[in-house]
């Protein structure tokens, strides 16, 4: 393999991490979900080095532009439609609603806006960031659903989860009023 295709290899790693969450999630073992938490850790640090090293080696495609989004939102839909059925709760469950649905309607009109070549309307933005990675520590959190050093995951995780749905709120407003001009 060449160096140039690195960035590209983790991001179809971060494909194939999605079935291995699941069924290490579902196991019969007491350490299963502390493993299936450490999977989607990995998953969620190879989207930062992902695009980190395809920037640095100069390996950046459209088709990795276009898998690696999809490949993140793959993964964080898998993680929130099994925390919001294993933990049953209206909160995370609207969380959880919340947060796909902004993820399509997002990728929706980046795709439209992109058509356009109005892109930069809808770039990443920190807000959109700052989701994120409440997001990601949250269902990390979630996923593992225990204890551990004392510190109770499940209630962290529970109120970074709900900032995060507010984020991703705050986010799809700022988005819509940046890209309602064009749309008009």
């Amino acid at each position: 393999m060449k160096l140039q295709d690195l960035p590209m290899s983790i991001t179809w790693l971060r494909v194939a991490l999605i079935p291995l969450f699941i069924l290490i999630y579902y196991l019969p073992f007491e350490t299963a979900r502390f493993v299936a938490m450490l999977v989607f850790v990995i998953a969620a640090l190879t989207d930062w080095l992902d695009g980190y090293l395809a920037r640095r080696l100069d390996a950046t495609s459209k088709f990795g532009a276009f898998l690696d989004p999809v490949a993140d939102k793959l993964i964080v839909a898998v993680a929130l439609v099994m925390v919001a059925v294993e933990y049953q709760d209206l909160l995370i469950t609207l969380a959880a609603i919340v947060i796909i649905m902004r993820e399509v309607a997002v990728s929706a009109l980046r795709e439209w806006m992109a058509q356009q070549k109005l892109s930069d309307v809808v770039a990443v933005s920190k807000i959109g960031k700052y989701k994120t990675t409440f997001q990601l520590v949250a269902l990390a959190m979630l996923i593992y659903g225990g204890n551990l050093f004392g510190v109770p995951w499940p209630t962290m995780g529970f109120g970074l989860l709900m900032l995060a749905a507010l984020l991703t709120l705050w986010s799809f407003v700022q988005y819509s009023i940046a890209a309602w001009p064009k749309l008009r």
